[in-house]
């Protein structure tokens, strides 16, 4: 992999006091806690860093921002003549033209599902389920839309998850092995290999969510958008493509008032910020373009509050491009991107101890075992032993790790942390009555058990069950 070039904020025309202070106003913030973030101006990387037990290699779970993967694999099917985006979502399942009859649900086009306006006024995702758990696409045919194909703007997970099953219908191949010679290795991006995306029914990448990829993965993609679609001087992307993407295709109606990032617009999968477009997914993954700044954000993270990581982003980043800096400055970022780690409640070494289910948003968990180095979860389907240190988070085990301290006379706190995922669990275990509570502190839009969200990227196990919910 050519590696991205490195350089300080300072040599790129950015005072890193901003950067700070954007950290500082994400950073141990109640409803935000970043995972990772990249930054780049000028095609240089200036601020980087990951929230231990996440790391740099590693792959992380960006629900609605693979939306932006699938929008490229479309553009490249189109330039490829693969794709017609005038032609009718029908025509690309002949097998169902007699049972498609309602004249709304003919008339819906590629353009319509790539830019969320299939007509639907709402999310259709458990309705095309409903109507077909097997083939999807079929079950969004058969709900008519109850808007106008083409004008009605309804953030739903079909358009994008038909868009996909028509991009692997046509290429013969998944998602991610189409993407991954057109895309990934021109991009020479890390961990390639490790790259996957979840899939309903099994041998079809599910498109609208459920890629996982490295924080660097994605900030190369806001590269290349921001380049133009050039990359190292070969154009892997047609420039009308990057053109018309990441421009308003659809009025987006008024998503939190006027000064909402979600009420600007909307592209071919991109949303239009009130600052340059962007990738989304759910608890706040992000790729933000920035076009007139030059610059490229990328995160992972667990965010109840999106629109607050925006805000800092609008507040403390952008006044930093162009503003005079200083080494002093460059040092004081350094510093603050040393030895991150994710929060957790001071406390003594957890004692040797067993716990049965009190309340607990996991139904399978049903025992856990504690000693001063080790954590052991039982469940249903198997046990799960995990190594704990005091201070620290130990090296992740199958994609999962833990931590615990003694929080009070009669209280142990465990913090059990999905890293390939934006996810934990609390877990707070009563001395007294040998029970514990076990609540999530964001859900899951997938599989919610222990073994299934630490063994996801068992190829086995890549079948999803998604609610009908934005991700």
């Amino acid at each position: 992999m050519t590696a991205l070039p490195r350089s300080t904020p300072t040599s790129q025309a950015t005072d890193a006091h901003g950067i700070v202070a954007f950290l500082d106003a994400v950073d141990g913030v109640a409803g935000i806690e970043p995972h990772s973030v990249m930054l780049l101006r000028h095609g240089h990387v200036i601020a980087e860093g990951w929230w231990s037990p996440y790391s740099a290699p590693g792959l992380h779970q960006l629900y609605s921002l693979s939306k932006i993967f699938t929008s490229t694999a479309a553009g490249l099917a189109r330039a490829e003549k693969l794709l017609d985006f005038d032609a009718t979502v029908l025509s690309y399942f002949p097998e169902l033209d007699a049972e498609v009859t309602d004249p709304a649900s003919r008339s819906i086009l590629v353009r319509h599902i790539a830019t969320m306006s299939a007509g639907h006024t709402t999310e259709q995702w458990n309705r095309a389920l409903a109507i077909d758990h097997t083939e999807p696409a079929r079950g969004f045919l058969l709900d008519p839309p109850d808007g106008t194909p083409g004008v009605t703007f309804a953030y739903s997970q079909s358009t994008t998850y038909v868009l996909g099953a028509i991009i692997q219908r046509v290429t013969g191949c998944t998602l991610t092995e189409y993407l991954r010679p057109r895309l990934f290795e021109p991009l020479g991006i890390d961990g390639i290999d490790e790259m996957f995306w979840l899939q309903h029914p099994p041998g079809r990448d599910i498109g609208f969510a459920g890629l996982h990829a490295t924080t660097e993965a994605v900030a190369r993609l806001g590269q290349l958008y921001l380049q133009g679609g050039v990359w190292e001087g070969r154009q892997l992307l047609a420039p009308e493509w990057v053109a018309e993407a990441t421009v308003t295709q659809v009025a987006n109606g008024n998503w939190g008032g006027p000064e909402s990032d979600w009420a600007q617009g909307y592209g071919y999968q991109f949303w239009m910020s009130r600052h340059g477009y962007r990738g989304d997914g759910a608890y706040g993954q992000l790729c933000v373009v920035l076009p007139e700044h030059d610059a490229v954000l990328a995160m992972t993270g667990e965010a109840e509050d999106m629109q607050a990581v925006l805000d800092a982003a609008w507040t403390h980043l952008l006044p930093a491009f162009d503003r005079e800096a200083s080494p002093a400055a460059d040092e004081a970022l350094a510093h603050r991107l040393t030895d991150l780690q994710l929060p957790f409640p001071a406390g003594d070494e957890a004692p040797e101890a067993e716990f049965t289910a009190g309340t607990s948003v996991l139904r399978k968990l049903e025992r856990i075992s504690l000693t001063p180095h080790t954590l052991t979860l039982r469940e249903e389907d198997g046990t799960t032993t995990l190594p704990l240190t005091l201070g620290s988070w130990p090296p992740p085990t199958g994609h999962l790790t833990a931590r615990a301290a003694r929080t009070g006379a009669d209280t142990v706190t465990v913090h059990l942390q999905f890293t390939q995922t934006p996810h934990k669990l609390r877990i707070t275990c009563d001395l007294r009555t040998g029970t514990f509570d076990a609540q999530w502190r964001t859900v899951p839009l997938m599989a919610r058990s222990v073994s299934s969200l630490a063994s996801v990227a068992d190829p086995g196990r890549r079948g999803s069950e998604w609610p009908g919910r934005r991700s």
